[in-house]
Parts: structure tokens; sequence; C-alpha cells
């Protein structure tokens, strides 16, 4: 396995504050010391992490290969969880997991096909949140979200025209958000396990959002409710 690399100063500053074991070295311009770089020294020499000065106008910092888990860390999981059944733009997927780690999911479960990877395009745009949160592939979506129903976990599914919004919903107990992919949002056999379906209602002339956005709506909807 690979190693990989973010190159964005926000993302290294966030694995610097949570989970800096992940981190193998820094590279960052001899040329520049403002705040922000600097914040990132004082990081890195708390966690004695490396640094590497280069000549080169670049930031960047390599990671610890991360193993992302399996239908098994499913068991016996309960919480806040996101599900993203088909997002396959990296920038998309990097933006919902940075939403998903600011609502403080317990979890994000995407399918092992119809899916982006996790890329380097993924973590620099999550701004590090793949390297805090609980990543969960699975092979067999409906599988795991039946799973999570025997568990005490209501699922949540978002289509545009459905009868009940999200504001309609209660969100406080054992949820997952389930948010469908750009092109043909949520699949057949995934709204057959939905216990809900919601939309989010639309002020203006636009009928839906971009995933990510719809993403952040439906987590923060949800850490409403639960304050």
């Amino acid at each position: 396995m690979a190693q990989a690399i973010v190159t964005k100063i926000n993302a290294i500053s966030h694995i610097l504050e949570y989970t800096p074991e992940n981190i193998l070295a820094i590279f960052l311009p001899q040329s520049r010391q403002d705040q922000r770089v600097q914040n990132v020294i004082s990081l890195a020499a708390k966690h004695n992490i490396n640094i590497n000065y280069i000549k080169e106008n670049k930031i960047y910092a390599h990671l610890k290969p991360r193993k992302l888990q399996d239908e098994k860390f499913l068991v016996a999981k309960t919480g806040l969880f996101l599900v993203l059944d088909g997002v396959q733009d990296p920038h998309n997927l990097g933006a919902c997991l940075r939403s998903a780690a600011a609502a403080n999911v317990t979890a994000v479960i995407i399918p092992k096909d119809r899916s982006a990877p996790i890329t380097d395009t993924v973590r620099d745009v999550s701004c590090g949140a793949t390297e805090t949160l609980d990543i969960v592939v699975v092979s067999n979506l409906a599988r795991s979200l039946a799973l999570m129903q025997k568990q005490g976990v209501w699922i949540v599914g978002t289509e545009i025209g459905a009868s009940k919004t999200l504001y309609e919903v209660d969100l406080t107990g054992n949820i997952a958000i389930v948010m469908g992919g750009e092109h043909q949002g949520l699949r057949d056999l995934t709204k057959k396990h939905c216990d809900y379906l919601v939309s989010l209602p639309m002020a203006g002339k636009m009928q839906s959002l971009n995933v990510s956005v719809a993403t952040g709506v439906c987590l923060f909807e949800a850490v409403r409710q639960l304050k």
C-alpha cells in the first residue's frame, strides 16, 4: 500500500491536531514563514515529527497508509452515520467527508463499487478528515443497511419530491442519513431499505443541491436536533 500525500496546509494542520501519528514527514518551503506555517512547525515539534525544508514553493506531507474499515466494523455500532450511495466525484466525496467530520459522525459508509476511492485529492478536499474518520467500505450496501436496522438504527434516505421534508423527521436517535450519487440519486434497492425518504425544501427556482452541500444540510439538521 503506497504512502498517501496531502498538499493543503489546512489538511496538514487538522491531521497534526487530531491524528499526528499518521504523519511520516512534512515538507515546507524555506521561503514561507507566515502564521499558518508557524502553526504547522509548532504542532510538528510537539509531536516530534520531522520537517524537511525545500527550495520549491510547495507544502505537503507524507502519511502512513490507512486501512479502511469493512462491514464488521458496523456490528453493535450506533450513533449518527453518513451513507454515500455512489458519490463518484472525488471533490464531492472529500467535501462530504469534511462535513461528516465536523458533525462528529460515528462512521461514513461507502460501497466498494460505484464510488470514488480515497485518493490524495479526496484527502486534500476533506481537509484531513480522511485521517480522523472511520470510513467503512462495504461490498453490499443493502445488506449493511439491513444490519444497521436490526441494531436499532433508523435509515433516512434523501430524494427529490419525497412527501416528508428533512425538517419533519426526528433525527435525534440512532440515524443513518443516506445520500445518493451525483447522477441518479439513490438506487432502488437502497430506497427499499430506508425507513423514511425525505426531501430538502427549495425556496428558489433551483430544485436540487450539489450532493456535498445537501450532505452538510442534512448532517447539521441532525446536529441541531440533538442539541
